[in-house]
């Protein structure tokens, strides 16, 4: 470690690997234990230069940089469609975790200014430091709260109940306490000392655990609901690369007709992703009337992500239709995708020679609105795509609903990891609201999951078929649905009101 500390550059690669280790806890790996040692070992080189405020920045900046350039690299296989992006790709696969690294940075400078020294006080101040920029990462400039440490629990659903009370980001600071608690075993206390602080450690994780295991537990005494009715959530698995070779709209309907199996005898409701006929905008649609009567019924009704052109503007839109083409509901995307569906400084960059990613050169405009839509007596939050990774903001209405619906083209993240952390975000979305998750991706994965995170069914990336539903089981409100994200800030509170109660006793 001496060595690692006189050189620059040995420093500064020792902490991006630590940062590179702790990217594989994330899914679809879920190796949490690796940040039992990655961030106490992050802590441990912090605190040896804590009184340098510029080597404090850069080693939080490089751990960043290591975290996100491992889980994000599939962000640049959307550069690949058109040659136009192409020469873009090393910069975004490079640029992109740079940015993002720099909220850990400023977390690091933002430590060394209050002081730390070796005890517990120091774990309370990079926790915090940590939480607070990774929050402001979920919302600046539009916000990306993706890939939160806590993700690395997505596979230990009772250690995750908890985020029905207090929500994802106050969650995020738990795990990272959690994650850094190693660093007590080199503090200067005594052993009984040591052994104290972990026992009620212990006791309050043990017992997170045991208050998810009962959650789920009672779970599954909850009676089902029959629908009255059926959902399909169709997985069509059509490759990208077929919109951008203008294929005949007319055999892409005639495919997910097919794959969807109509049956004009049984009530139902076809949910099918987002952008599945990107070619084809609402107005157009009516020229292949004559396949959707021919093949759906009255009984049917079809959900799709379609673009529609209204008021010269372009939407990123969720349709209701029934089988003669009526909107019956519609719902306009509110989150872009920046440089995806909208060209930021459009007018500045587009003289440039810049676009949007997606096909077409107008950027998308959002909406504000978000109602929940009703259907057979049902109420569904309607989210398009990346809108599922917002804690606390999917229901702005907070009006009552039964489930959360989310459309998606994961094709833009390619054979990659990608698609699986897209996926785990929904899982946390479920449980914090505690309702039923129906997810319709096309090229990702698709899914029916419960208020309790329980993946009931599920089609793969590869997989091309759909998800058949005729009943469900209900949930209680949870309070984190009614206070959103003010646990976290309670959470805060609570720590902030700690580093200054050791602060003030020097101890």
């Amino acid at each position: 470690m001496t060595l690692i500390y006189k050189n620059k550059i040995l420093l500064y690669s020792f902490i991006f690997l630590l940062g590179l280790i702790s990217s594989y806890s994330l899914p679809p790996y879920n190796l949490f234990f690796l940040n039992f040692f990655s961030y106490p070992a992050f802590l441990w080189v912090l605190l040896n230069y804590s009184k340098d405020k510029i080597k404090s920045f850069n080693i939080g900046w490089m751990f960043g940089f290591g975290y996100f350039i491992s889980n994000l690299y599939w962000i640049t296989n959307s550069l690949t469609f058109e040659d136009t992006f192409k020469p873009l790709i090393p910069f975004a696969l490079i640029l992109i975790p740079l940015f993002l690294g720099l909220f850990y940075g400023l977390s690091t400078l933002t430590f060394s200014f209050l002081n730390p020294k070796r005890n517990f006080l120091s774990i309370l101040i990079l926790v915090t430091t940590l939480s607070i920029f990774e929050y402001i990462r979920s919302f600046i400039f539009g916000g990306f709260p993706w890939n939160l440490i806590s993700f690395s629990f997505v596979n230990h659903l009772e250690f995750i109940q908890i985020i029905s009370i207090i929500g994802t980001y106050a969650f995020n600071t738990v795990i990272i306490l959690l994650f850094l608690l190693p660093v007590i075993l080199f503090l200067d206390y005594t052993k009984n000392f040591k052994i104290g602080l972990f026992f009620v450690f212990s006791i309050i994780f043990f017992t997170n655990y045991f208050f998810g295991y009962s959650n789920l537990k009672n779970y599954k005494l909850t009676e089902k609901n029959d629908l009255g009715f059926i959902i399909k959530v169709i997985s069509p698995n059509i490759n990208i690369d077929r919109y951008f070779q203008n294929e005949n709209p007319s055999d892409l309907i005639s495919e997910l007709i097919k794959i969807s199996e109509p049956n004009p005898q049984n009530e139902t409701l076809f949910i099918l992703p987002e952008g599945i006929l990107s070619n084809v905008y609402l107005e157009d649609l009516k020229k292949f009337k004559h396949l959707f009567l021919n093949n759906f019924s009255k009984k049917h009704k079809i959900i799709l992500g379609m673009n529609i052109y209204e008021n010269q503007k372009i939407y990123n839109s969720l349709l209701v239709l029934d089988n003669e083409l009526n909107v019956l509901k519609k719902y306009y995307k509110n989150q872009l995708v920046p440089f995806g569906e909208f060209l930021p400084f459009e007018k500045t960059l587009g003289n440039l020679g810049f676009k949007k990613i997606t096909k077409g050169y107008q950027s998308f405009s959002a909406d504000m609105k978000r109602e929940p839509i009703k259907l057979n007596d049902y109420s569904f939050i309607p989210l398009i795509c990346y809108e599922i990774i917002y804690s606390g903001k999917i229901n702005k209405s907070k009006k009552y609903f039964d489930f959360i619906l989310n459309i998606s083209e994961d094709g833009w993240f390619g054979n990659s990891i990608g698609p699986y952390q897209h996926f785990s975000h929904s899982i946390f979305r479920s449980i914090e609201e505690g309702k039923t998750l129906i997810r319709s991706s096309n090229n990702g994965i698709s899914a029916f999951v419960n208020p309790k995170g329980q993946v009931i069914d599920k089609n793969l990336t590869t997989d091309k078929g759909f998800i058949e539903i005729s009943s469900f089981k209900k949930s209680d409100k949870t309070i984190f649905s009614s206070q959103g994200n003010k646990i976290f800030f309670y959470f805060l509170f609570i720590y902030i009101s700690l580093i200054f109660f050791f602060k003030i006793r020097g101890n």
